[in-house]
């Protein structure tokens, strides 16, 4: 029923962004939607016939369709051509044929960043630095790098022949290599660190989130943790089922996970844990920030809401709505919200505009690059948890302990504005430096060490390459520069943990979820010490 009226509502709608006057207030309320609907076309022929530009009839259509989604001020509905629904596809599924190698746009060369490990790319021994100069006998040098991306998919076991630029290569390197399942990967590596403490980051909320966790977290309790740090920070979201299957991991059999609200039929609906948890009073410190979303906040809301976990960082993102795919003829998708998330106690994740902007206080940069916004004196509704702990609600899952990122001083901050005033110059100068400093070492260890020589001449190549990196600016950038040059070459060399590892240090967040998992064996004991810090450090006590 709902099916048979939505084309007609998405033409009005676009006939109303084209050609509001029919629908003024002088037309008959009596007219019939069949009546519009001629009077539309009727516009579209006008506007494809007679208008004095040429414009192709099926554009016409295209700007009626994004009209009429950007008439319900809504950024997450859409419209999907069939050819982009392939990566929408990627990211909810996790797996495609390929050959398994992150690539993006650099000086114009469809440049890798990262071949994923086990995969064709990465056993062939193409490396990050490395660029497409062909595919299969089409020269890619100066190709979108989507277009290089859809020639290097296709069928897991057929086969893609390549011609690889190096740093250093006189002549482009041939490469055959044959594709494969690529399974992205939801948690990329688990840490037992200091303390026998558990780290567990958990990117996307793809289809195999839930088993994934699951097995980083058993792999972790086999080598005897006591604890564990769940990092959903810069977790997007993801399949809903995932969100659910992963707080299944955690409370018990019956326990409400979310509630959604929509207005169609079979929109609102209760979902609860189907099954007992696998890792029953195991303490767990979840990390989260403000780009923690969608289903992220549905696990870190439910735990919440559940006394199971301890949530430290900052207020999360507030994306609190159920989109809908609606496939359309031709192959192309409609992605349109159809219902909102509620946690178990009734707080909404939707972020509610009407309170004021969140985080509307003081912005400072973090270490990491990332904009900080915090100093929120929003007045929020306060909820209870299952256990009568007091949470706040207002949109998005404000943490029990809010914890800033490192930010930088107001010097440091104008001087790495000045490097990264040139564009992406300095990002590419970061990546094809660290590429060079690996590529001179034949065995870098994971706790190398710039020295003031090695930073010398990344300023000169900083330079060279067009930044404004004089004296002035880099000494006062120096720590974000060196803990950027320092990840870049961890990453590279020794892939997401090596990463992880450099930057560990730095990681206030991580660290103080540390010191609260620091003697506790029980997650009441956990929850309690909460309590002790929050009262001691009042500052940080606040919403975000």
């Amino acid at each position: 029923m709902r099916a048979g009226r939505i084309a007609p509502f998405l033409v009005l709608a676009g006939a109303t962004w084209m050609g509001g006057w029919f629908l003024q207030e002088g037309v008959a309320r009596e007219e019939s939607v069949y009546t519009q609907v001629r009077v539309f076309q009727e516009v579209v022929d006008y506007v494809s016939d007679q208008f004095v530009d040429d414009v192709p009839e099926e554009e016409v259509y295209q700007s009626a369709i994004d009209g009429l989604l950007g008439g319900l001020d809504d950024p997450y509905s859409s419209f999907i051509e069939a050819r982009d629904y392939e990566d929408v596809r990627i990211r909810t599924e996790g797996d495609y044929g390929g050959v398994g190698l992150e690539v993006v746009n650099r000086d114009g060369r469809v440049t890798v960043v990262a071949p994923i490990p086990g995969t064709p790319g990465a056993r062939a021994g193409i490396r990050p630095g490395d660029w497409f100069v062909e595919i299969d006998g089409t020269n890619v040098e100066e190709m979108d790098v989507n277009d290089a991306v859809e020639l290097l998919r296709g069928p897991p076991g057929t086969s893609v022949d390549v011609r690889i630029g190096r740093p250093g290569a006189i002549e482009s390197l041939p490469f055959r290599l044959e594709r494969a399942v690529v399974q992205l990967k939801a948690v990329p590596f688990a840490e037992r660190l200091e303390g026998d403490i558990g780290y567990v980051p958990l990117r996307i909320f793809q289809s195999t989130a839930q088993d994934e966790l699951q097995a980083a977290v058993d792999s972790l309790r086999s080598e005897g943790i006591r604890g564990l740090i769940l990092d959903l920070r810069g977790n997007p979201g993801g399949l809903l089922e995932e969100g659910i299957g992963v707080t299944e991991l955690f409370v018990d059999e019956g326990a409400a996970v979310v509630e959604t609200r929509g207005r169609g039929a079979g929109q609102s609906a209760l979902f609860d844990a189907q099954r007992g948890p696998d890792f029953p009073g195991l303490p767990i410190v979840v990390l989260v920030d403000a780009t923690s979303a969608s289903a992220a906040e549905i696990v870190a809301g439910a735990l919440q809401d559940h006394d199971r976990a301890l949530l430290v960082g900052l207020t999360t993102y507030g994306k609190g709505s159920v989109q809908t795919l609606f496939g359309l003829s031709g192959g192309s998708i409609l992605r349109l919200t159809t219902a909102r998330w509620f946690t178990p106690v009734g707080r909404s994740i939707q972020k509610d505009d009407t309170m004021g902007p969140a985080g509307a206080g003081h912005a400072a940069l973090a270490l990491s690059g990332a904009f900080v916004r915090h100093g929120d004196d929003r007045e929020r509704p306060e909820f209870r948890s299952m256990a009568g702990r007091p949470l706040l609600g207002g949109g998005g899952i404000v943490p029990d302990v809010i914890v800033l990122p490192d930010t930088l001083t107001v010097d440091e901050t104008g001087a790495v504005r000045t490097l990264h005033s040139v564009g992406g110059a300095f990002s590419a100068t970061l990546f094809d430096f660290a590429v060079d400093y690996i590529q001179r070492r034949n065995a870098l260890r994971e706790d190398f060490s710039l020295s003031s020589g090695e930073m010398a001449s990344f300023q000169q190549a900083l330079l060279d390459a067009g930044v404004p990196a004089s004296d002035e600016v880099f000494q006062p950038a120096e720590r974000y520069v060196r803990y950027h040059l320092e990840r870049e070459i961890g990453l590279q060399a020794f892939g997401d943990v090596g990463q992880f590892r450099r930057t560990l240090p730095y990681d206030r967040q991580l660290l103080r979820g540390l010191d609260l998992l620091d003697g506790v064996t029980t997650t009441r004991a956990l929850l309690q010490a909460s309590r002790a810090v929050v009262a001691d450090a009042p500052a940080e006590a606040g919403a975000p």
